[in-house]
């Protein structure tokens, strides 16, 4: 049977919510569909949302095309107009098995208040298509009200998924041959505070440890350093399981703009966060979410963003120029220019790529344990405990894990050869 079609953007988290729609969607038959799961994060995202609605009406003029996904569930009357669709679904329904099922009376706006939504149903999956890592959410939504994000009205608050069922999913996977899981979600560092007990994000990721023993290789999607509690800084000392490499939500490396971006944390304490790993794990990586051109945001203060990547050695930035999204306070404050956004976005790439090169030429030499991720020609690709890419020549094997021996930087891959 022909399997839907499915188009994801955005996080991590719709990546494995577009596996759970895809389960759904082949269980009922749905064939001919197209579902694009979309994101909100910024108005390029909804831009390059709406352009692969219409190419994909273009290519396939009897499709079903079914959008869902955060640009849908904040605005679904703008897709609804579109001519090209077909229906518009919520994040809460498009995880619902019911909301596939064909049938008349199917309405074509299936879309419900996300901010009532107190629980995320479990939902078991036994793979990603053409992936070799998994991706497993373990929360949904976001307590906090940052000014800049609009995310929270398409996700709602906070809703942490139960240990045992996290637990359950990470066997199922494993079980399926997968090497490598990274616990996605909105915001993974609130986790477990509306549980009983309010197990805390370190506490959940030791038990998941313990009871799945045969899982190699556990990574996390984004920290956020205003809530790292003590069992999680205990994993990062002791846990070899655990990946070395922390991503964080810093947005800005300067203590006023962080302060009108609402956010919990101040530059002191992305410093203290970063100076803490690396004294438990030497060896750490870390990435970043950052915000180039927020309101306001003077020379001076873009140069502390700048230099906080540098002396943090931040790597594999996700760098957003700043897209004002209406209904958001910082969209009613005093704007810059598109041509400065966009000027110091390319600034801050550009500090990131100079971190990047130096954190692979340092690993010249040294042995990696390479988790392949596809075939490439002479050889296998695949991701290091640290992120960094990795070409090995003479393996092959999606999914296995490789003792590799660096032996040369080619941009931004590292070249290896499988050790002895």
């Amino acid at each position: 049977m022909k399997a839907p079609q499915i188009l994801t953007f955005g996080c991590r988290l719709n990546a494995f919510e577009s596996e759970v729609m895809r389960g759904h969607a082949e269980a009922v038959g749905l064939s001919d569909a197209i579902i694009v799961n979309s994101c909100a994060v910024t108005a390029e995202a909804e831009r390059q949302v709406r352009q692969s609605i219409r190419r994909a009406r273009r290519e396939n003029p009897d499709a079903k095309i079914i959008v869902t996904g955060c640009a849908a569930q904040i605005d679904p009357d703008k897709y609804a107009a579109m001519g090209e669709v077909d229906r518009v679904i919520g994040n809460e329904d498009k995880l619902a098995a019911e909301t596939w099922i064909p049938g008349a009376e199917t309405p074509r706006v299936s879309v419900n208040d996300i901010m009532t939504v107190r629980e995320t149903a479990p939902h078991l999956i036994a793979g990603f298509e053409g992936r070799a890592r998994a991706f497993v959410e373990i929360q949904q939504g976001c307590d906090h009200r940052c000014t800049f994000c609009i995310i929270p009205f398409g996700r709602g608050n906070n809703r942490s998924v139960p240990i045992g069922v996290i637990v359950d999913q990470v066997r199922l996977l494993v079980a399926e041959g997968y090497r490598e899981v990274v616990l996605t979600g909105v915001d993974i560092t609130d986790y477990g505070r509306d549980l009983p007990g309010t197990p805390r994000l370190g506490e959940m990721i030791k038990r998941l440890l313990a009871l799945v023993p045969d899982l190699p290789r556990l990574r996390l999607s984004s920290v956020d350093p205003a809530e790292i509690d003590d069992a999680l800084f205990g994993l990062i000392a002791d846990e070899p399981r655990l990946m070395p490499h922390f991503h964080i939500s810093v947005q800005s490396g300067d203590d006023l703009i962080l302060k009108r971006m609402k956010r919990r944390h101040s530059r002191a304490d992305i410093l203290g966060f970063v100076e803490k790993v690396r004294d438990l794990r030497p060896d750490a990586a870390f990435g970043a979410d950052i915000i180039a051109g927020f309101p306001t945001e003077s020379e001076a203060a873009f140069a502390n963003s700048v230099s906080l990547v540098e002396i943090c050695g931040l790597t594999w930035l996700h760098v957003f120029p700043y897209s004002e999204r209406p209904g958001t306070p910082a969209a009613k404050m005093p704007q810059l220019s598109g041509d400065v956004r966009k000027a110091r976005a390319a600034e801050l790439r550009a500090a990131g790529a100079a971190q990047v090169t130096r954190f692979l030429d340092a690993q010249i030499g040294a042995t990696a344990a390479v988790l392949i991720e596809k075939e490439s020609g002479r050889g296998g690709v695949g991701r290091s405990p640290h992120f960094a890419n990795v070409r090995i020549d003479g393996v092959a094997g999606p999914g296995e894990i490789v003792a590799a021996r660096i032996i040369a930087r080619d941009n931004d891959t590292l070249i290896a050869h499988k050790a002895a």
